[in-house]
Formats: C-alpha cells, structure tokens, sequence
C-alpha cells in the first residue's frame, strides 16, 4: 500500500516538474532567445565586440538561464504571478472531535463542514491528490461547561490558505452518567412475512441495557427498543430463528429517537417463534335496502360458503364468520353479484378474497312470532337492569319474507336486544333492535318498551 502511495506521490511531482520545464522553455527561454537575436541582428556591423559576443554558442543559453532564474525568483516570491489564484470547496467534510467519551456528553458538535482551498492551480491539485482533508475538534482541554472552540484543518500544502464554513462552533460539555434500562422490542416489515406465518414469540438474550448520556438527556429515555426486521427471505416456514445484531434504539415518551445516548450493549440477539394458525369459518352473507314492494329474498346462494383464515391463536378464536354485504334495495328479478371479501382485522390471509353471490326473489308474506325475550348489552357494571312489565320483557317480532322461508324459519335464532351504553339510573324507554340469522328475513325493529336501571 504504502509503495503504491510513493509512487503516486513520484508521478505527481514528476508531472509539476515537468509542467514548468515546458512553461519556462515556452514563455521565458524561446521569447528571450528571439529578443536576443533581433538585437543582434539591428546591431550586426556596428559593434563587432558585442557582435562576437553574441555570436557566441553559449551565449544566448547563459543569458536565457539568466533570465529565467530571475523571473522564477520574482514568480516564486509572488512579486510577479504567472499562476491565477483560485479556489476549491470541498464539501461535507467530517469533523472528528476530541475528548474523553468516557466522562463527558458534548452537544453542538457539527457533523460536517465546508473546507475552501484558496491558492495555485498546481497547489490546489497536490493538496486533492495527496491531503487527507481532516477537520478536528480538539476539546481535550475542555471540562464540563459551554465553550466556542475553533475548528483545525490538516493543511497538506503550505503555501494554500483555507476557510472553514462554520470555523468556529458553540459546544456544550455534560457529564456522563449512566442507567439501567428494561428493553422491550419493535417487529418491523411484519407486512413483508408470509401471510400464512405470525410471530408467537420473541426471547431477547437479556432483559435490560446501560444508557449512558447526559442527565437531562437521560431523563427522555422513556423506553429502549430492539427493532426486529422480518423482511429476510429466510423466514418461509414456522419454527425458531435467532437473529444476531438486532440494534437497540432509545425513544421518548413520543415515541421519538433520543439522540445523544449511548447504549451498552448497542446491539443484542432475539429468537423468534413462527407458527402458522388457521380456522375454517363461514362467509356470512347480509343485505342491505328493500327489495321492491310486495317482494322477497327467495334464495341466496354464493360460490363460496367457507373460507380458511390464517392470524395468531387469539384473534381466530374471536372470530366465528366473515361478513359480505349486497344490496338488494328495489330488486324483484335474479341478480349475480361478484364481491371483494374483506379480511377480519387482525387476520392475515385468507383462502378466498372474492365470491360470487346469486339472489332470487318471490312473493312477500309475513309472520308473527311471540315470546321473543329481550336482551340488555353494555350496562356499565354499577348498574342492574329490569323490565317494567312483562310485556316489557318479552316481545312480538313480525318477520317478512317468503312463504317457504317463513315457515322455515326457527325462533330460536331471532335475537331482540337493547344497547344501553351511556344509561344511568332511573327509568327509561328504548328501543329494541331485532336480529337474525337468515339474510332472507327481515324484521321489523321499532318496538318501545320500558327499562328501569338501579345502582347496584
């Protein structure tokens, strides 16, 4: 390596040399040599001394070198310029600081600055081809405190001058203390992991890290987080995968990235468990809208009855059916419906995202069923709730829709609730809302009964 940097360093000297060797025998040695020979020449029969003297072989050499020592020494003390001075920026420049990382917190060190080069052409040049262009903020002298300190640039060529943009900074030098913090983690990419694949558990290999920073600084460290990537190809099957260098990452109570932190370790290793859960479930079917006067859902079928899902243990156990919705509003002829399925929240693939669904209609009839108990859903818990009356409890429900599915028609799958969110104590009217299974009934919910809510 270093052999190859000598040579470098040669060729790039032998290239300056050279450059002058050409400029001096162009600019200085040719123009003189001709001066000196027109002279002769004007002078020639005049003065035979001069003109033996010049006549001379070396002496047009002698007096060229002489010259020529001349102007370069009139160049190279700048009395006269040849070269036009110019300037070279080089941008980004990284400032490497200087203290004891150990005891000490500085903030307002700047990560880059601007170097501009101004001198020679051929200066400039060197100084690209051989500095190594570092800017150092040296505050070893420095304790704990607010302090201007200036920039230094490892000039490589001495006769370039050179500005730093900024040449001075404002730092701020704190202890350092340290603490103890619990790490939790972060699954990131968890879209890009197969679909029929979840994350049944992650294990760190420890259970807290050292942050090191300033006191201030530390007291926003609200939690420290292993950001576990899921995006590697790797993971295709369930089973436990340990992942090495998983950086650790301290957030405030935001969740925004505390900066000037150390953490200790900085990384740390977690095995992570896929399985793959799934369910079978039916796609259950609802309507929307009337059909037209004096008609009724006769048929539903759909192509699809069924469907897999695929998500973690605890969320498919909540889930009993997947719903899709038509609407059949001022329909009374067949209609084929093509509809997207959508996935449950939580679910994270299914077997089938699109179905096909046909409704037949026919003549409208209607049923009354009796003795529909009433049911009460979300009382908060400091209260009790009791019907008026016993025709408050139980109700009458008129179900529309075909002869044959009327008569088909099983009440026990009729449910007549009353949503009693926000109730509190006292007695109250409400109105009861009536479900049931069957797409191909619709029922008639506008009954009003009386409830009377007691603190318990």
């Amino acid at each position: 390596m270093q052999v190859k940097i000598m040579r470098k360093v040669f060729s790039v000297i032998k290239a300056f040399f050279h450059l002058i060797y050409v400029g001096l025998d162009k600019i200085i040695i040719m123009p003189i040599s001709k001066l000196v020979y027109r002279i002769n020449k004007r002078l020639k029969g005049s003065n035979n001394k001069l003109d033996k003297i010049l006549n001379k072989p070396l002496t047009l050499i002698y007096l060229s070198l002489l010259f020529a020592v001349g102007i370069f020494f009139l160049v190279d003390s700048k009395v006269i310029s040849l070269v036009q001075t110019e300037a070279e920026v080089l941008a980004d420049q990284e400032v490497v600081a200087e203290y004891n990382k150990e005891a000490y917190v500085v903030e307002g060190i700047p990560d880059d600055v601007d170097v501009t080069l101004i001198g020679r052409k051929s200066d400039l040049y060197l100084a690209k081809q051989l500095g190594d262009h570092e800017v150092k903020l040296d505050l070893t002298k420095y304790g704990v405190g607010e302090h201007r300190v200036r920039l230094t640039y490892n000039q490589s060529i001495g006769s370039l001058n050179y500005k730093l943009d900024p040449s001075t900074v404002l730092v701020v030098i704190k202890e350092k203390i340290s603490t103890l913090k619990t790490i939790s983690y972060d699954l990131l990419n968890e879209d890009k992991l197969d679909e029929k694949l979840n994350v049944e558990s992650v294990t760190l290999d420890r259970n807290e890290v050292v942050v090191k920073g300033a006191e201030d600084t530390l007291a926003k460290v609200a939690t420290v987080r292993a950001l576990i990537d899921l995006s590697n190809d790797e993971f295709d099957e369930k089973g436990d995968y340990t992942i090495d260098n998983v950086p650790l990452v301290a957030y405030d109570n935001k969740g925004k990235i505390v900066k000037n932190v150390e953490i200790v370790p900085e990384k740390t290793t977690a095995t992570i468990k896929l399985e793959s859960y799934s369910t079978e479930v039916p796609l259950k079917i609802m309507t929307t809208g009337n059909p037209k006067s004096g008609k009724a859902i006769s048929e539903i079928k759909s192509s699809v009855e069924k469907v897999t899902i695929y998500g973690d243990q605890k969320t498919l156990q909540n889930i009993t059916s997947v719903p899709v919705t038509i609407d059949v509003k001022g329909l009374s002829s067949e209609k084929t419906y093509n509809v997207t399925i959508s996935k449950p929240s939580g679910v994270r693939h299914m077997s089938d995202t699109t179905a096909t669904i046909t409704v037949k209609f026919g003549e409208e009839s209607q049923r009354t069923i009796d003795g529909i108990s009433v049911e009460w859903q979300n009382l908060s818990s400091s209260y009790s709730v009791n019907a008026k009356s016993a025709a408050d409890a139980q109700i009458s429900v008129i179900a529309k829709g075909t002869k044959e599915v009327l008569d088909a028609l099983d009440p026990s799958t009729i449910k007549a609730y009353v949503d009693l969110s926000g109730y509190g104590e006292g007695e109250h009217q409400v109105t009861v809302t009536v479900e049931g299974t069957d797409p191909k009934i619709q029922f008639l919910s506008n009954k009003q009964i009386t409830i009377i809510v007691s603190a318990k």
